[in-house]
C-alpha cells in the first residue's frame, strides 16, 4: 500500500493541530448550526464524547442485549453524551423527552445472512435527520471492500446533503472479514473519509501505532468499542484510545453486555473525560456494580467520585 512518506515519519502526534476559534480539531470553519450540532456530541469541557453504539439491529437483528432496547438502553441514556442508533429505534422506543443528542445511522442494505456486506446505499433522508432533531449521522466507508466505490459516494453525497442542512457526518471504517486492522489500513481509511469530507471519523483501535491514526486524521476520531471485552480490557483500550488522540468513543457491546452497564459506561466516561487510569476506572465500575441500584444512585456517584 503506498504511502505519501516513509512508514513512521513525519506524524508529529505530540503537536495538536490548530482550531482557533472552536474547541473541536478541523471543525472551526464549520458553520454555526454544524459546529452548534457538534458541541452538543463532544463535550465542550473535555473536548470528547462517550456515544453509546446501538444501531447494530440494522444488519444483525435483535443482537445480544438489545432485544429489548426500552429495558435495556433507556436506563443508560443518562449517562452517554450521545446515542449512535437508527431513525426506527428512535422513534418507536427513545423517549421524546429526553435531551440526549441522537446521531442516526444512515447507511443499510445487505443482513448478517450475507457473506458481503460492503454493498450498502444510503438508507434514510437528510429531511428526516433534520425531522427528527438529529444531532449527526453515521454511514459505513467500505475502503478496500468490493463496493468500495459505491460506499464512498453514499458517503459523499451524504456529506453534500449534511452541509446544506447542518448536519455533521459521521464516516465509520468498516473492516471487510479477510481485511488487515493495522495502523496502516486506518490511516488510508480516516484520511480519505476526512478528505472527501467527513466531519468526523469512527474507527478501531490498534495496539501499535493508533497515534498516527489520529495524527494524521484532520477531524476527530472516535474509537468503536468492537467486540465484547473483559471490563478493564475494555477500559484499558478506551483509554489508550484517548491518550493516543481519540476525540472520545463510541462504544456498544462492551456497555451493553457488560454484567453491570450502567457501572460500566460509568467508568468508560470517567476515562474519557477525566483521564482516569483503567485501573482505577475498573475500581469504580466494581463499586457502582455492587452498590448502586438504580441510576440516580450511579449518576450520584459518578458526579462525587
Amino acid at each position: 500500500m503506498p504511502e505519501a512518506d516513509h512508514e513512521g515519519q513525519r506524524y508529529a502526534s505530540d503537536q495538536r493541530q490548530e482550531t482557533p476559534g472552536f474547541y473541536l480539531k478541523g471543525s472551526h470553519q464549520l458553520d454555526w448550526g454544524m459546529k452548534n450540532r457538534l458541541a452538543r456530541v463532544f463535550d465542550p469541557a473535555s473536548g470528547r464524547t462517550v456515544m453509546l453504539a446501538v444501531d447494530h439491529g440494522y444488519f444483525q437483528g435483535p443482537t445480544s442485549g438489545l432485544e429489548r432496547i426500552d429495558l435495556s438502553i433507556v436506563p443508560l441514556l443518562p449517562f452517554c453524551d450521545a446515542l449512535f442508533c437508527t431513525r426506527g429505534i428512535l422513534r418507536s422506543v427513545i423517549p421524546a423527552q429526553c435531551q440526549k443528542p441522537m446521531v442516526l445511522r444512515a447507511s443499510g442494505g445487505p443482513s448478517i445472512l450475507r457473506d458481503e456486506l460492503s454493498d450498502e446505499q444510503i438508507a434514510m433522508d437528510m429531511d428526516d435527520a433534520v425531522r427528527l432533531n438529529a444531532a449527526g449521522v453515521g454511514i459505513q466507508v467500505f475502503i478496500g471492500g468490493e463496493h468500495e466505490t459505491r460506499s464512498v459516494h453514499n458517503m459523499t453525497r451524504l456529506v453534500d446533503a449534511g452541509l446544506r442542512a447542518g448536519v455533521p457526518v459521521m464516516g465509520i471504517t468498516a473492516v471487510g472479514k479477510n481485511m488487515v486492522r493495522d495502523a496502516k489500513y486506518f490511516r488510508l481509511a480516516c484520511r480519505i473519509i476526512a478528505e472527501l469530507g467527513a466531519q468526523y471519523v469512527k474507527t478501531y483501535f490498534v495496539e501499535d501505532g493508533f497515534e498516527t491514526v489520529t495524527a494524521s486524521c484532520p477531524v476527530p476520531i472516535v474509537m468503536a468499542g468492537g467486540k465484547k471485552l473483559p471490563e478493564l480490557e475494555a477500559l484499558t483500550m478506551a483509554f489508550n484510545a484517548v491518550q493516543q488522540g481519540a476525540a472520545g468513543v463510541d462504544m456498544g457491546r462492551n456497555i451493553f453486555q457488560s454484567e453491570a452497564p450502567q457501572a460500566m459506561i460509568a467508568a468508560v466516561a470517567a476515562v474519557v473525560h477525566k483521564n482516569m487510569k483503567p485501573k482505577e476506572a475498573f475500581k469504580l465500575f466494581d463499586t457502582f456494580k455492587r452498590r448502586a441500584g438504580s441510576v440516580s444512585e450511579v449518576m450520584r456517584r459518578a458526579k462525587t467520585e
